[in-house]
């Protein structure tokens, strides 16, 4: 137990919005930490946990086929590292999917990315999850991260830091017993050494519509978020690895 607790203090951190945050989940500098936010590293993601929204505003994972594998299933779970007052529990998306927004529990850092590694149960942790509409989550976000998966290789891994964005308001989820904010869109940045490629995708995203469609420049999210991005740069030879042409 006492190691247990010893890692938690590793593990889980309050930095300044202005510290540099580097891991190996963020090669190239992590974003930046709200000062109330809880910056924990599992062995598979790093995040930063919002208590207001009870969602992480973002979350940033390595892309790399060592940690592909058949899905193990999905076992929710509340993180053991976040004080549960400070995030949503599994009963509170009871009746999540029949709700206004037909929300499916949405993983940030997704499950097929590390269904191979003999951590992918922390891609389960409630802390990881959103609550996304159904045709996004089943439609163009899967979409993504299933391209995102056969453009990474052993050599040349990928990187992803994604998030929810709360823009406009929308209605909760109604057996919640917690109080929180649903998100309005999400964004994903993929990159690698060379560039990166953004995309914002609203929770009004149609099932069929192509995620090349919700391209965003990095600059463009930036502008959206609360805390700061890691440098990057718009890349277009990664756009069109990801299957994306120039007219998007």
């Amino acid at each position: 137990m006492k190691l247990r607790h010893t890692l938690g203090l590793l593990c889980i951190l309050s930095l300044s919005a202005h510290a540099e945050i580097l891991s190996v989940h963020c090669p190239l500098g992590c974003p930046s930490n709200p000062k109330a936010n809880d910056l924990v590293f599992t062995h598979i993601y790093a995040l930063s946990n919002n208590p207001m929204t009870k969602f992480a505003d973002w979350v940033a994972y390595e892309v790399n086929p060592i940690n592909y594998g058949v899905s193990p299933g999905r076992n929710w779970n509340s993180d053991p590292l976040i004080n549960e007052s400070k995030t949503l529990e599994p009963s509170d998306y009871t009746g999540a999917n029949s709700s206004e927004l037909e929300a499916d529990r949405g993983h940030q850092a997704p499950l097929a990315s590390f269904a191979g590694s003999r951590y992918w149960y922390e891609a389960n942790y409630l802390s990881n999850i959103t609550p996304q509409d159904e045709d996004l989550n089943q439609g163009p976000w899967k979409e993504l991260e299933d391209k995102v998966r056969d453009v990474a290789s052993y050599e040349d891994p990928l990187y992803v830091v994604t998030g929810p964005l709360f823009n406009s308001e929308m209605n909760k989820l109604p057996k919640a017993d917690e109080d929180h904010v649903v998100p309005f869109a999400y964004f994903k940045i993929v990159y690698n050494r060379k560039g990166a490629v953004g995309f914002i995708m609203a929770q009004s995203t149609e099932r069929n519509d192509g995620y090349c469609s919700k391209t965003s420049s990095i600059r463009s999210i930036q502008e959206l978020t609360s805390f700061e991005l890691p440098s990057l740069v718009d890349n277009i030879k990664l756009k069109t690895e990801l299957g994306c042409n120039n007219e998007h």
